[in-house]
Protein backbone atom coordinates (compact mmCIF):
# COMPACT_ATOMS: atom_id res chain seq x y z
CA UNK A 1 0.00 0.00 0.00
CA UNK A 2 1.39 3.41 -0.98
CA UNK A 3 2.47 5.40 2.07
CA UNK A 4 0.25 8.42 1.32
CA UNK A 5 -2.77 6.12 1.38
CA UNK A 6 -1.91 5.03 4.92
CA UNK A 7 -2.35 8.63 6.08
CA UNK A 8 -5.65 9.04 4.20
CA UNK A 9 -7.11 5.83 5.67
CA UNK A 10 -6.00 6.87 9.16
CA UNK A 11 -7.67 10.27 8.73
CA UNK A 12 -10.95 8.84 7.42
CA UNK A 13 -11.30 6.18 10.09
CA UNK A 14 -10.82 8.49 13.06
CA UNK A 15 -12.87 11.40 11.70
CA UNK A 16 -15.83 9.01 11.36
CA UNK A 17 -15.36 7.94 14.98
CA UNK A 18 -14.98 11.56 16.11
CA UNK A 19 -18.44 12.48 14.83
CA UNK A 20 -20.10 9.91 17.08
CA UNK A 21 -18.00 10.54 20.20
CA UNK A 22 -17.87 14.36 20.20
CA UNK A 23 -20.72 14.80 22.75
CA UNK A 24 -18.68 12.74 25.22
CA UNK A 25 -15.70 14.97 24.46
CA UNK A 26 -17.80 18.03 25.36
CA UNK A 27 -18.84 16.42 28.66
CA UNK A 28 -15.27 15.34 29.43
CA UNK A 29 -13.89 18.84 28.77
CA UNK A 30 -16.45 20.49 31.05
CA UNK A 31 -15.77 18.03 33.89
CA UNK A 32 -12.00 18.44 33.57
CA UNK A 33 -12.35 22.21 33.96
CA UNK A 34 -14.83 22.03 36.84
CA UNK A 35 -13.26 23.14 40.12
CA UNK A 36 -10.03 24.19 38.42
CA UNK A 37 -7.32 24.72 41.07
CA UNK A 38 -9.86 24.47 43.89
CA UNK A 39 -10.00 21.87 46.63
CA UNK A 40 -12.94 19.49 46.61
CA UNK A 41 -15.94 21.01 48.37
CA UNK A 42 -14.90 24.58 47.64
CA UNK A 43 -16.66 24.96 44.31
CA UNK A 44 -20.11 24.52 42.81
CA UNK A 45 -20.55 21.14 41.14
CA UNK A 46 -22.50 21.70 37.94
CA UNK A 47 -21.70 18.26 36.54
CA UNK A 48 -21.95 15.40 39.05
CA UNK A 49 -21.19 12.63 36.57
CA UNK A 50 -21.29 11.97 32.84
CA UNK A 51 -25.04 11.31 32.68
CA UNK A 52 -25.84 14.38 34.78
CA UNK A 53 -23.53 16.47 32.59
CA UNK A 54 -25.39 15.35 29.46
CA UNK A 55 -28.69 16.33 31.05
CA UNK A 56 -27.41 19.66 32.38
CA UNK A 57 -25.82 20.74 29.10
CA UNK A 58 -28.90 19.74 27.10
CA UNK A 59 -31.20 21.57 29.52
CA UNK A 60 -29.20 24.76 30.06
CA UNK A 61 -27.25 25.16 26.80
CA UNK A 62 -29.57 23.27 24.48
CA UNK A 63 -29.29 19.75 23.07
CA UNK A 64 -27.37 20.89 19.97
CA UNK A 65 -24.57 22.24 22.21
CA UNK A 66 -23.54 18.66 22.96
CA UNK A 67 -21.91 18.86 19.52
CA UNK A 68 -19.99 22.06 20.33
CA UNK A 69 -16.61 22.11 18.63
CA UNK A 70 -17.55 19.34 16.20
CA UNK A 71 -15.95 20.98 13.16
CA UNK A 72 -12.48 21.51 14.70
CA UNK A 73 -12.84 18.12 16.42
CA UNK A 74 -13.25 16.38 13.06
CA UNK A 75 -10.39 18.38 11.55
CA UNK A 76 -8.26 17.47 14.55
CA UNK A 77 -9.05 13.79 14.12
CA UNK A 78 -8.20 13.97 10.42
CA UNK A 79 -4.87 15.74 10.90
CA UNK A 80 -3.65 14.26 14.19
CA UNK A 81 -4.78 10.69 13.68
CA UNK A 82 -4.11 10.73 9.96
CA UNK A 83 -0.44 11.37 10.72
CA UNK A 84 -0.43 9.24 13.89
CA UNK A 85 -1.90 6.09 12.36
CA UNK A 86 -0.25 6.68 9.02
CA UNK A 87 3.20 7.05 10.60
CA UNK A 88 2.71 3.95 12.72
CA UNK A 89 1.56 1.89 9.75
CA UNK A 90 4.61 2.95 7.74
CA UNK A 91 6.73 1.48 10.56
CA UNK A 92 4.65 -1.70 10.36
CA UNK A 93 4.95 -1.87 6.56
CA UNK A 94 8.73 -1.74 6.82
CA UNK A 95 8.76 -4.44 9.48
CA UNK A 96 10.11 -2.12 12.16
CA UNK A 97 7.63 -3.14 14.89
CA UNK A 98 8.07 -6.93 14.70
CA UNK A 99 10.74 -9.57 15.25
CA UNK A 100 11.99 -12.07 12.67
CA UNK A 101 9.05 -14.37 13.44
CA UNK A 102 6.53 -11.66 12.64
CA UNK A 103 5.49 -11.08 16.28
CA UNK A 104 4.96 -7.55 17.60
CA UNK A 105 7.89 -6.40 19.76
CA UNK A 106 6.48 -4.25 22.58
CA UNK A 107 9.31 -1.70 22.84
CA UNK A 108 9.48 -1.26 19.06
CA UNK A 109 5.72 -0.78 18.87
CA UNK A 110 5.81 1.71 21.75
CA UNK A 111 8.47 3.78 19.97
CA UNK A 112 6.55 3.74 16.67
CA UNK A 113 3.28 4.65 18.40
CA UNK A 114 4.91 7.41 20.42
CA UNK A 115 6.63 8.94 17.40
CA UNK A 116 3.46 8.83 15.33
CA UNK A 117 1.49 10.38 18.19
CA UNK A 118 4.02 13.15 18.72
CA UNK A 119 4.02 14.13 15.04
CA UNK A 120 0.23 13.99 14.82
CA UNK A 121 -0.31 16.04 17.98
CA UNK A 122 2.05 18.77 16.82
CA UNK A 123 0.33 19.10 13.44
CA UNK A 124 -3.19 18.95 14.83
CA UNK A 125 -2.56 21.24 17.84
CA UNK A 126 -4.36 24.38 16.53
CA UNK A 127 -7.55 22.38 15.93
CA UNK A 128 -7.32 20.84 19.41
CA UNK A 129 -7.01 24.26 21.02
CA UNK A 130 -10.00 25.70 19.18
CA UNK A 131 -12.01 22.55 19.86
CA UNK A 132 -11.35 22.91 23.59
CA UNK A 133 -12.33 26.59 23.58
CA UNK A 134 -15.63 25.89 21.84
CA UNK A 135 -16.48 22.79 23.88
CA UNK A 136 -16.00 24.61 27.19
CA UNK A 137 -18.19 27.55 26.18
CA UNK A 138 -21.57 27.60 27.93
CA UNK A 139 -24.20 29.81 29.53
CA UNK A 140 -23.01 31.50 32.71
CA UNK A 141 -25.17 29.32 34.96
CA UNK A 142 -23.05 26.23 34.28
CA UNK A 143 -19.80 27.82 33.09
CA UNK A 144 -16.52 26.20 34.09
CA UNK A 145 -13.00 27.29 33.22
CA UNK A 146 -12.11 30.33 31.16
CA UNK A 147 -14.84 31.30 28.69
CA UNK A 148 -13.55 32.23 25.23
CA UNK A 149 -15.78 34.42 23.09
CA UNK A 150 -15.56 32.42 19.86
CA UNK A 151 -18.58 31.86 17.63
CA UNK A 152 -17.02 29.43 15.16
CA UNK A 153 -13.79 27.68 14.23
CA UNK A 154 -12.93 30.37 11.69
CA UNK A 155 -13.62 33.14 14.21
CA UNK A 156 -11.49 31.36 16.81
CA UNK A 157 -8.51 31.07 14.47
CA UNK A 158 -8.87 34.73 13.50
CA UNK A 159 -9.05 35.81 17.15
CA UNK A 160 -6.06 33.73 18.30
CA UNK A 161 -3.97 34.84 15.33
CA UNK A 162 -4.78 38.53 15.85
CA UNK A 163 -3.84 38.32 19.56
CA UNK A 164 -0.76 36.07 19.45
CA UNK A 165 0.30 35.62 15.84
CA UNK A 166 1.02 32.32 14.12
CA UNK A 167 2.84 30.87 17.13
CA UNK A 168 -0.27 31.45 19.23
CA UNK A 169 -2.00 28.72 17.26
CA UNK A 170 0.50 26.25 18.73
CA UNK A 171 0.16 27.43 22.34
CA UNK A 172 0.01 24.32 24.53
CA UNK A 173 1.54 22.06 21.91
CA UNK A 174 3.93 20.43 24.41
CA UNK A 175 1.00 19.36 26.56
CA UNK A 176 -0.73 17.91 23.51
CA UNK A 177 2.38 16.08 22.37
CA UNK A 178 2.91 14.46 25.78
CA UNK A 179 -0.77 13.48 25.87
CA UNK A 180 -0.86 11.85 22.46
CA UNK A 181 2.65 10.38 22.68
CA UNK A 182 1.67 8.37 25.75
CA UNK A 183 -1.83 7.57 24.51
CA UNK A 184 -0.70 6.52 21.06
CA UNK A 185 2.14 4.33 22.28
CA UNK A 186 -0.11 2.51 24.74
CA UNK A 187 -3.13 2.28 22.45
CA UNK A 188 -1.45 0.94 19.32
CA UNK A 189 0.84 -1.45 21.14
CA UNK A 190 -2.05 -2.88 23.18
CA UNK A 191 -4.25 -3.12 20.08
CA UNK A 192 -1.73 -5.02 17.97
CA UNK A 193 -0.58 -7.36 20.76
CA UNK A 194 -4.14 -8.34 21.67
CA UNK A 195 -5.10 -8.68 18.03
CA UNK A 196 -2.06 -10.92 17.51
CA UNK A 197 -3.05 -13.09 20.49
CA UNK A 198 -6.67 -13.43 19.30
CA UNK A 199 -5.55 -14.51 15.83
CA UNK A 200 -3.01 -17.00 17.18
CA UNK A 201 -5.54 -18.61 19.51
CA UNK A 202 -8.13 -18.62 16.70
CA UNK A 203 -10.81 -17.08 18.91
CA UNK A 204 -12.36 -15.59 15.77
CA UNK A 205 -11.62 -15.97 12.08
CA UNK A 206 -8.63 -13.78 11.18
CA UNK A 207 -10.64 -11.68 8.73
CA UNK A 208 -13.53 -11.15 11.17
CA UNK A 209 -14.29 -7.60 12.33
CA UNK A 210 -14.67 -9.07 15.84
CA UNK A 211 -10.88 -9.41 16.05
CA UNK A 212 -10.45 -5.65 15.65
CA UNK A 213 -13.45 -4.93 17.87
CA UNK A 214 -12.18 -6.98 20.83
CA UNK A 215 -8.62 -5.67 20.52
CA UNK A 216 -9.73 -2.04 20.22
CA UNK A 217 -12.12 -2.31 23.18
CA UNK A 218 -9.40 -3.60 25.49
CA UNK A 219 -6.99 -1.01 24.11
CA UNK A 220 -9.49 1.75 24.94
CA UNK A 221 -9.69 0.67 28.59
CA UNK A 222 -5.91 0.63 29.00
CA UNK A 223 -5.31 3.95 27.25
CA UNK A 224 -7.90 5.69 29.45
CA UNK A 225 -5.94 4.74 32.56
CA UNK A 226 -2.62 5.98 31.19
CA UNK A 227 -3.71 9.05 29.23
CA UNK A 228 -6.27 10.77 31.47
CA UNK A 229 -3.76 12.81 33.58
CA UNK A 230 -2.10 14.11 30.41
CA UNK A 231 -5.54 14.82 28.96
CA UNK A 232 -6.57 16.93 31.98
CA UNK A 233 -3.36 18.97 31.79
CA UNK A 234 -3.81 19.52 28.03
CA UNK A 235 -7.37 20.75 28.51
CA UNK A 236 -6.33 23.15 31.29
CA UNK A 237 -3.38 24.65 29.39
CA UNK A 238 -5.26 25.01 26.11
CA UNK A 239 -8.31 26.58 27.73
CA UNK A 240 -6.67 29.08 30.09
CA UNK A 241 -6.95 32.77 29.32
CA UNK A 242 -4.01 35.07 28.59
CA UNK A 243 -2.90 38.35 30.11
CA UNK A 244 -1.94 41.46 28.13
CA UNK A 245 1.57 40.08 27.57
CA UNK A 246 0.26 36.80 26.19
CA UNK A 247 1.14 34.76 29.28
CA UNK A 248 -1.19 32.19 30.75
CA UNK A 249 -3.41 33.45 33.57
CA UNK A 250 -3.12 30.23 35.57
CA UNK A 251 -0.16 28.20 34.33
CA UNK A 252 3.32 29.25 33.25
CA UNK A 253 3.89 25.99 31.42
CA UNK A 254 3.57 22.23 31.50
CA UNK A 255 5.48 21.59 34.75
CA UNK A 256 3.71 24.46 36.52
CA UNK A 257 0.33 23.01 35.54
CA UNK A 258 1.17 19.57 36.95
CA UNK A 259 2.44 21.08 40.21
CA UNK A 260 -0.55 23.38 40.73
CA UNK A 261 -3.11 20.67 40.03
CA UNK A 262 -1.42 18.30 42.44
CA UNK A 263 -1.03 20.98 45.13
CA UNK A 264 -4.56 22.38 44.90
CA UNK A 265 -6.64 19.39 43.81
CA UNK A 266 -4.59 16.39 44.83
CA UNK A 267 -3.94 13.26 42.83
CA UNK A 268 -7.61 12.91 41.95
CA UNK A 269 -7.41 16.23 40.13
CA UNK A 270 -5.55 14.44 37.35
CA UNK A 271 -8.48 12.06 36.92
CA UNK A 272 -11.29 14.57 36.76
CA UNK A 273 -13.62 13.62 33.96
CA UNK A 274 -12.36 10.04 34.06
CA UNK A 275 -15.89 8.69 33.59
CA UNK A 276 -16.76 10.52 30.36
CA UNK A 277 -13.16 10.12 29.23
CA UNK A 278 -13.54 6.36 29.59
CA UNK A 279 -16.96 6.42 27.91
CA UNK A 280 -15.46 8.44 25.06
CA UNK A 281 -12.10 6.74 24.62
CA UNK A 282 -13.39 3.18 24.62
CA UNK A 283 -16.01 3.65 21.86
CA UNK A 284 -13.66 6.02 20.02
CA UNK A 285 -10.91 3.40 20.09
CA UNK A 286 -13.40 0.73 19.09
CA UNK A 287 -14.75 2.74 16.19
CA UNK A 288 -11.53 4.34 14.94
CA UNK A 289 -9.31 1.24 15.15
CA UNK A 290 -12.02 -1.02 13.77
CA UNK A 291 -12.72 1.43 10.91
CA UNK A 292 -8.96 1.72 10.34
CA UNK A 293 -8.39 -2.03 10.28
CA UNK A 294 -11.39 -2.72 8.07
CA UNK A 295 -10.66 0.14 5.66
CA UNK A 296 -7.10 -1.08 5.24
CA UNK A 297 -8.34 -4.62 4.64
CA UNK A 298 -10.98 -3.43 2.17
CA UNK A 299 -8.52 -1.23 0.30
CA UNK A 300 -5.96 -4.03 0.16
CA UNK A 301 -8.52 -6.42 -1.40
CA UNK A 302 -9.77 -3.71 -3.77
CA UNK A 303 -6.26 -2.90 -4.94
CA UNK A 304 -5.30 -6.55 -5.46
CA UNK A 305 -8.33 -7.05 -7.69
CA UNK A 306 -7.44 -4.08 -9.85
CA UNK A 307 -3.73 -4.70 -10.32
Amino acid sequence: MAQIEEFVIGALSTSCAGFFTNPLEVVKTRMQLQGELQAQGNYTVHYRNALHAFYTIAKKDGFIKLQNGLVPAVWYQMTMNGFRLGTYQVFVNYGLTKDKNGDVVIYKSLVAGALGGSVGACIGSPFYMVKTHLQSKSVQQIAVGYQHDHQSMRGAFRSVYSESGILGLWRGVLAAMSRVTVGSAVQLTTFFKIKEAIVKKKVFAEESALVSLCASTTSGVVVTLFMTPFDVVSTRIYNQGLDAQGNGLLYKGLADCYLKIFREEGLWGFYKGWGPSFLRLVPHAMLSLTFWDQLRDFYGRFKSRNV
